[in-house]
């Protein structure tokens, strides 16, 4: 009994100093900063110029403006910048996570942002600036985008105004160029940008120009945790120093971003914010679920038609390296490696991104079935030779003693055998193919998962959403497998 007690008294005291631990390293980030010597700012360097991008001249090396000024926040600190990479749409649970101690990256003070995190005080004037093709006409106002089909970086201001506005149909993308490829290629008719990054991206380029003039101002400010109010407090003072002795003016014109609004830094002044609400997405589900069942809807049409692509060209590759010529049976043979040994993103971006510039525009919806459909033929192919190769070869032969043709022999003796060793694996493909239809998002395709972020980035109820997401998966790829188990038993001819 006192055995019990001491062993259950020591387990209180462990979670209690757990738990001062846990607090006073919350309460305590600056001390930690400058204990460690080191200010973690997250970012993406990924198309993030002109904020922090590689320098062309040295690819090992990270610059920009926020680069910079990062270098300087951190030496009013006495320490020193060190950038952690993250996707930029996810730079806020980033965050709250600590993967990192504050976010730095074109973060625009916002009322839903202010409201899950603290925003130090604006370092950035920015405005919105509309960007077309040079042959375009119109298009100067917010008004003359209805009926045209725009692009937007996810989760950012331009995305908000747009979703606001009735008749546009928006594209989403996850980094600042691909928009702007799209429009090159015909596939947009504008893209709305915050001006930093059009200033950088679009107006060098000799085919884009901007459409009337910047609008809809606002203010880029640093994240950070709410209880963190001690560094919140050094942030803003190390932001007002550096606007004072003129070393905001200076970073800025370095990269061509300065103009006469970022003096209206100094007489910022933050809107009252409204009580935050909390989402409930469960307790809401009938406003939530029907995007998400639009968005599997799409899941599921594509994932059919690119298996059914998959069944058929993996067929055609598999019989051509069995059975084909020996110059094809290599091609067949290299080209079952090549998709297998690259990651499927690559792939994509290649049909998306890169056939436009031979001249073959596939729109979205074309690129995805074609690149999925492609990659798992890949798959199937395999599927297909080991069930091939596992029918006995005498029953080849005896079927050509018997006066087939090898496609006869094929068609009537060794395939229908093989189909019975080929079922599972395939239909395990189809199921998997519902959850990797997800990366097709890369190329603007609004498919299940992709509605899951847009809604939890929202909502900021990453756990309801969630569960009611993982849910339709669920009740997409389970009758899938319970087909399968059914064929299976239909197909095999030896059982009792």
């Amino acid at each position: 009994m006192n055995d019990s007690w001491r062993r259950w008294r020591v387990s209180c005291w462990c979670l209690l100093l757990l738990f001062v631990r846990t607090f006073s390293a919350h309460a305590d980030t600056l001390d930690d900063i400058k204990k460690r010597g080191e200010l973690r700012w997250g970012a993406d360097a990924e198309g993030g110029a002109p904020y922090v991008y590689t320098d062309p001249q040295n690819p090992g090396t990270l610059i920009g403006f926020e680069y910079d000024l990062a270098d300087a926040l951190a030496a009013k600190l006495g320490v020193k910048a060190r950038m952690v990479q993250n996707q930029w749409d996810q730079l806020i649970p980033g965050l709250e996570r600590e993967n990192f101690d504050i976010s730095l990256n074109g973060l625009e003070i916002t009322p839903d942002n202010r409201q899950r995190i603290a925003m130090s005080q604006p370092y950035f004037v920015y405005a919105q600036q509309i960007v077309t093709r040079k042959d375009s006409t119109g298009m100067e106002r917010l008004e003359e985008l209805q009926g045209k089909t725009v692009g937007v970086l996810a989760s950012s201001v331009a995305e908000r105004i747009l979703e606001g506005q009735k008749g546009i149909e928006l594209k989403i993308y996850p980094g600042n160029v691909e928009s702007l490829r799209d429009l090159k290629a015909q596939r947009l008719q504008a893209v709305l940008m915050d001006l930093p990054i059009a200033l950088h991206y679009a107006r060098p380029d000799p085919e884009l120009k901007f459409s009337g003039e910047p609008f809809a101002f606002g203010y880029y400010g640093i994240g950070l945790r709410r209880n963190d109010a001690r560094l919140a407090t050094a942030i803003d003072q190390a932001i007002k120093e550096l606007a004072g002795d003129g070393t905001l003016e200076r970073t800025y014109r370095k990269y061509g971003v300065w103009n006469e609004r970022q003096k209206g830094l100094a007489s910022y002044e933050p809107e009252r914010l409204a009580e935050a609400k909390h989402i409930s997405t469960l307790r809401e589900w009938p406003k939530y679920l029907p995007p998400l069942l639009r968005g599997a809807v799409v899941t599921v049409e594509l994932s059919v038609l690119a298996m059914g692509l998959a069944v058929v060209a993996g067929l055609v590759i598999v019989l051509i390296r069995l059975y084909g010529p020996l110059p094809l049976s290599w091609l067949a043979k290299a080209y079952v490696e090549v998709i297998r040994g690259t990651p499927l993103l690559i792939q994509l971006f290649l049909i998306y991104y890169g056939l436009p510039q031979l001249g073959l525009k596939l729109n979205a919806f074309a690129a995805a079935i074609f690149g999925l459909g492609m990659n798992y033929a890949a798959s199937e192919s395999e599927n297909y030779r080991a069930g091939i190769q596992a029918v006995q070869h005498g029953q080849a032969e005896a079927a050509l003693a018997l006066g087939m043709s090898r496609w006869q022999s094929l068609r009537h003796v060794v395939l229908p055998q093989a189909l019975r060793f080929v079922i599972p694996p395939v239909t395990n493909d189809f199921i998997a193919m519902f959850k990797d239809s997800s990366i097709v998002s890369v190329i603007t395709m609004v498919e299940l998962t992709k509605v899951y972020g847009m809604i939890a980035n929202a909502t900021y109820d990453y756990i309801g959403v969630g569960l009611m997401t993982a849910a339709i998966y669920f009740a997409l790829s389970y009758p899938a497998s319970i087909f399968a188990n059914w064929l299976e038993r239909k197909l095999r001819h030896d059982h009792r």
